[in-house]
């Protein structure tokens, strides 16, 4: 297992390399962060020469990514156009995102695996049918349709809950937004669920469990759900950075402060640094979360051993 771990943290290398590679070429290459800087006003010839030059853009791109790489492995993840250093703005957005995604994924995964074995073990019947309607309906709604709708009802109209959340975040009125933000991922988790729980109640040794005599519960839950985890978990798994970074209409939504909402102000403002400092700690969550599938399957499965 070390062994195994070992190598996966050195195949990691050359993925986060590339990947912060293509991040940093797609922002800094394909845009000008010092035009942005002043908006529509053009800057003084001689004013955005020194501004290149303090912020290294005067360099190649490949010198540039150099220096920006040497920084990151300093701790020091550049300064937004407002001044404001980025791993400040990490310090207050990371922990706030990651306290809404958490309750996204406890939904999702209590929730999707609960229906998804429901409607697996009832396969063709009138349960199974509507499950999987319901969830095709919430796949094909988008979300910030499924947000302000939700917003509205519990927030504004019957109020029930904050329409917004306050600048701490608690979990208590982030429970809404990680309704939201878990609603598709919670469809494809039940389907999953569904699928390989219905393939799997056939199998060999769900019969032998159930002809020695084993009661229900126990066949389901240690013998037909946990070999049926396995590609639920691969999903899940990656769908911890999904949420993370992909949580920008919720946080817009909810008004939340969060890296969704940071990405948002970035994108919006050709704020390079603040962009690129961003994704790439959404490559290593990403990447940890990849790392972290990969061992729970020997977990999940007894059969499975790494060498």
């Amino acid at each position: 297992m070390g062994r195994y771990v070992i190598r996966r943290l050195l195949q990691m290398i050359p993925v986060f390399i590339g990947s912060t590679f293509l991040i940093f070429f797609m922002v800094y290459a394909l845009g000008d962060p010092v035009a942005a800087l002043f908006g529509d006003k053009a800057p003084d010839p001689s004013t955005a020469a020194r501004i290149r030059k303090d912020l290294y853009l005067d360099q190649p791109l490949w010198k540039q990514y150099l220096h920006y790489m040497g920084q990151i492995f300093q701790g020091d993840f550049g300064t937004a156009f407002n001044g404001q250093s980025v791993t400040d703005l990490m310090a207050t957005a990371f922990p706030v995102t990651l306290r809404l995604t958490i309750v996204a994924i406890v939904i999702e995964i209590i929730v999707g695996i609960t229906l998804g074995v429901v409607s697996g073990l009832r396969r063709g019947k009138s349960v199974d049918t509507s499950l999987l309607v319901l969830t095709l309906i919430v796949i094909s709604v988008p979300t910030f349709v499924t947000g302000y709708l939700l917003q509205y009802l519990f927030g504004v109209k019957w109020g029930w809950v904050r329409p917004t959340v306050s600048p701490d975040a608690p979990f208590g009125e982030l429970l809404l937004p990680g309704i939201v933000l878990a609603l598709v991922s919670l469809a494809y988790v039940t389907r999953l669920s569904r699928t390989s729980i219905a393939e799997n109640a056939k199998a060999d040794y769900v019969r032998t469990a159930t002809a020695k005599g084993l009661p229900r519960r126990r066949v389901i839950t240690r013998h037909l759900l946990r070999n049926s985890l396995i590609p639920v978990v691969t999903f899940i798994g990656t769908d911890i950075g999904a949420l993370m970074g992909g949580a920008i209409v919720t946080e817009r939504i909810f008004n939340i402060h969060g890296v969704g909402y940071q990405l948002y102000q970035g994108i919006l403002r050709n704020n390079s640094p603040t962009v690129v400092g961003f994704v790439t700690i959404l490559v290593i969550v990403f990447l940890l979360a990849n790392l972290l599938v990969d061992l729970l399957y020997a977990v999940l499965d007894p059969r499975i051993r790494y060498a």
